[in-house]
């Protein structure tokens, strides 16, 4: 004979996965009203109970939050990008405001970060910050959204999965940047920046920048827009690629700052005058950009702002309440190497 019935059940019944049956259970507003119901009513029909002790132990809180940091390509051995470390400062003040603990972890792509939460309860739920190639990871947001995760992740938004981002309004500041570059005169631009979809981040600054480009009847010259990583040695050889091939240019947007200083110094080596010659953008607003020579031009992200929203939403998720993805404004900061 069969023994009691159980959540994995009625979740091939329901044609869901078991953590949705969790939630449905519980009354989640995670979950839509037509599942939910289906759920309560299979549930129904298999006089399952939910194990009232065992339900108590899942939902005890440690009173953690854990910050995932995905190490980057820098051209130091801390395998950081410092656009992130104003937002640690962020996030760990806004974690003793709310009176939580925050545990910091770094991480690679390729290993298993998305299981280490499942079973320790180390943590109430998880930050995730990095620019790694999107399409390495989405799976795993897949696996920790089935095993009912709470967490955030810094980024663009994701609308093929119910995942809460905080991020920036990419387009809108790479056609904020270039929109600046053409008031200034310039004409022809370069853009340094992967814009596969595994970057939505550059995909959506360089969607902005040929936006303001076309918006001035000017062209959009897909030969000047070269792939790079967001380090200062990927923005250099995309910048020295460029310069070796005689391509024409008299602008030059970095898909991030790192990218920017980089290609900054390969038309400087090269003979160019920056911005006499060519001006020069970046995105991020790290503080370096302003100590470089010329200073750099750069789409302010508030990184304040945004660690307090990361760390409010994901205690919203923790608390059984609905989240929703938000996207910040950025602030154009003018510099000396666009000219003014």
């Amino acid at each position: 004979m069969k023994s009691k019935q159980t959540s994995f059940d009625i979740a091939y019944r329901a044609g869901v996965s078991q953590s949705t049956v969790s939630r449905a259970l519980r009354n989640s507003p995670l979950v839509n009203e037509e599942t939910r119901l289906r759920v309560q009513a299979i549930a129904k029909e298999l006089n399952y109970k939910v194990d009232k002790n065992a339900s108590s132990l899942r939902t005890q809180q440690s009173g953690t939050l854990a910050l995932l940091l995905f190490e980057d390509p820098t051209n130091d051995d801390s395998l950081i990008n410092p656009f992130f470390m104003s937002m640690l400062a962020s996030i760990t003040r806004a974690c003793a405001t709310k009176g939580y603990d925050l545990l910091v972890s770094f991480q690679e792509m390729s290993a298993d970060w998305h299981a280490d939460f499942e079973d320790t309860r180390k943590a109430d739920g998880i930050i995730l910050l990095g620019y790694g190639d999107y399409n390495e990871y989405e799976e795993k947001l897949i696996q920790l959204i089935e095993q009912d995760t709470c967490f955030v992740r810094w980024g663009a938004e994701v609308k093929e999965l119910q995942v809460v981002s905080v991020g920036c309004d990419n387009l809108h500041g790479g056609f904020q940047l270039t929109e600046h570059l053409i008031n200034n005169g310039r004409k022809t631009f370069a853009f340094v920046g992967g814009v596969s979809c595994g970057q939505p981040e550059f995909l959506d600054r360089y969607l902005g920048h040929s936006k303001a480009i076309e918006n001035h009847q000017l062209t959009v010259d897909k030969g000047l827009q070269v792939d790079a990583v967001s380090t200062e040695e990927s923005g250099y050889q995309a910048a020295l690629s460029l310069i070796q091939q005689g391509k024409k240019f008299d602008a030059l947007m970095g898909a991030s700052d790192l990218i920017a200083l980089g290609a900054m110094r390969a038309l400087q080596e090269n003979g160019y005058k920056v911005p006499e010659d060519v001006a020069v953008v970046g995105f991020d607003d790290i503080p370096i950009a302003s100590f470089t020579f010329p200073p750099l031009t750069t789409a302010k992200q508030d990184t304040m702002l945004a660690g307090e929203l990361l760390v409010d939403k994901l205690l919203q998720l923790v608390n059984g309440e609905v989240a929703e993805t938000q996207l910040m404004t950025t602030d154009l900061v003018i510099r000396k190497s666009c000219g003014s």
